[in-house]
């Protein structure tokens, strides 16, 4: 049974035919109204979430399906020490896939393991997320044209960034790419990212603590939150916090075809005056992420059929 729990668990060629088909989604919506009719999805989120959740959730629903499932672990049966496999095998009973979330790293795995259906990974603690980086893939595509040859900048807490972790993974199966990790000490990128992605891969990548500094050579801003929390004072933190908040000033030098993305929810590092510069992305990422779910659903609903 093919699930998805890790990006790289699809080939670039798979990524690129999930592309292909969310695109045609946009273009032709009516196509696509009735395909999982029938066919029911079943949202396991065993911790918060807005857009992840609604957005599978408005996916199959648009694709003629329905939804079941529930959004806080104290609402399942595992409040009452049910285990994921068990979850897994009972949910396989009552619908045709599953997307799960859940705070425990290798969760989904388990699910995937035990399940007779499909599942799909919704986030696991800070280790992967990989529908959020099909979203950043086709908010790429779409803007950029491709994914050669782009420089792409990654801001602020790439140490805990499961987001960014899972795209430099993505990105660093096509060519010409150059990245730049911009972020304070504390929270740079970890050593085993660097070495097993972008060293293995050949990938140039350069660090350094200022966003001004990197702006003019960028094609992609991927912009994240620097996380009060991960900082052993609050001097540290204070001092740092406002170096990565992204406002008008901060995009003086920047290409006038930059794309800013940003992976939400957003505290305040990117002011609310760039929602309204053309280069904004980042709400387009949120609309791109609910086609790319689409389209993967159909995908492993049509691979289990088979």
């Amino acid at each position: 049974m093919r699930s998805l729990i890790d990006i790289l668990d699809f080939s670039v060629e798979e990524l690129d035919s999930l592309i292909s088909v969310a695109n045609d989604i946009i273009a032709n919506p009516q196509k696509y109204s009735e395909k999982c009719k029938g066919k029911k999805l079943a949202t396991l989120f065993f911790e918060p979430s807005t857009r992840t959740r609604l957005s599978f959730e408005a996916a199959m629903l648009e694709l003629g399906g329905s939804v079941l499932g529930f959004s806080e672990a104290a609402s399942s049966s595992a409040a009452k020490g049910e285990s994921i496999a068990d979850t897994a095998k009972t949910v396989s009973c009552y619908a045709d896939i599953i997307a799960m979330r859940h705070p425990k790293e290798g969760a989904p795995l388990v699910a995937a393991n035990n399940a007779s259906i499909p599942v799909i990974n919704a986030g696991d603690g800070g280790h992967n997320h990989p529908t959020q980086t099909l979203a950043d893939l086709l908010t790429i595509y779409r803007e950029k044209g491709g994914f050669n040859n782009l420089t792409i900048g990654f801001c602020g807490d790439l140490k805990f960034g499961r987001t960014v972790h899972s795209l430099i993974a993505a990105m660093a199966r096509y060519t010409g790419i150059k990245i730049v990790l911009i972020s304070p000490e504390e929270l740079k990128l970890p050593s085993y990212v660097k070495k097993d992605i972008l060293e293995k891969n050949g990938i140039p990548y350069s660090q350094t603590t200022s966003l001004e500094e990197a702006m003019p050579q960028l094609d992609i801003l991927y912009m994240t939150r620097v996380q009060r929390e991960r900082f052993f004072n609050e001097e540290d933190y204070l001092r740092l916090k406002d170096s990565y908040i992204l406002d008008t000033r901060k995009l003086v030098n920047a290409k006038k075809d930059l794309c800013i993305m940003h992976p939400l929810p957003r505290v305040n590092e990117i002011s609310v005056e760039i929602d309204k510069d053309s280069r904004a992305c980042y709400f387009k990422q949120v609309l791109n992420g609910k086609y790319m779910r689409m389209a993967l659903i159909l995908k492993l609903l049509q691979e289990a059929a088979e």
